[in-house]
């Protein structure tokens, strides 16, 4: 693996802010990462939540973010599971770091955290996000019309999922 996971951490403000300066072109309608230091703060602040979990996702070798993958909405008890959220920066994109990061933090909600399902809702139209989900082997679903509302639009999605017991059979877990 070419990358690391870990949480977020104030001291990566700078950093973090950075390259998200650089990547507006590339997130452009797909996200709208913070782009602030009080957003960033709050950005951290609930990647300590019990139902967050965001991660960074850095080179090995130098430690530099490449982009950062969330488990949202993480639900315990009978449904165990989690909505998955990423996005990668710009100078490091289309090298496969954010397929390694997912697959990272996908195999961290089943064996840590002991979640049985995964899902991504990605615009039909971001082909480079959907190719990653299923290049990782998760299963489209289905389609959810104005799901979530994006750079102020209503937009639909579709729906990619896994479950811990497909990921184990893959030998990711």
């Amino acid at each position: 693996m070419r990358v690391m996971i870990r949480e977020p951490e104030l001291r990566d403000r700078p950093e973090f802010l950075a390259r998200v300066r650089q990547s507006r072109r590339l997130h452009a309608s797909w996200v709208a990462p913070p782009n602030s230091q009080a957003e960033f703060r709050v950005y951290v602040r609930r990647s300590c939540q019990p139902t967050q979990r965001s991660f960074l996702v850095c080179l090995r070798e130098s430690g530099e973010i490449v982009g950062t993958v969330n488990l949202n909405e993480i639900v315990f008890g009978l449904f165990q599971s989690a909505y998955l959220g990423y996005y990668g920066f710009a100078p490091h994109s289309r090298q496969g770091l954010m397929g390694e990061g997912v697959s990272l933090v996908v195999t961290h909600a089943f064996r840590q955290l002991r979640l049985h399902r995964v899902e991504a809702n990605i615009q039909p139209k971001n082909r480079p996000s959907i190719d990653l989900v299923d290049g990782l082997g998760f299963v489209k679903e289905g389609l959810s019309r104005r799901y979530l509302k994006v750079a102020g639009r209503w937009r639909d999605h579709e729906r990619w999922a896994t479950i811990a017991e497909e990921w184990r059979a893959r030998g990711r877990a």
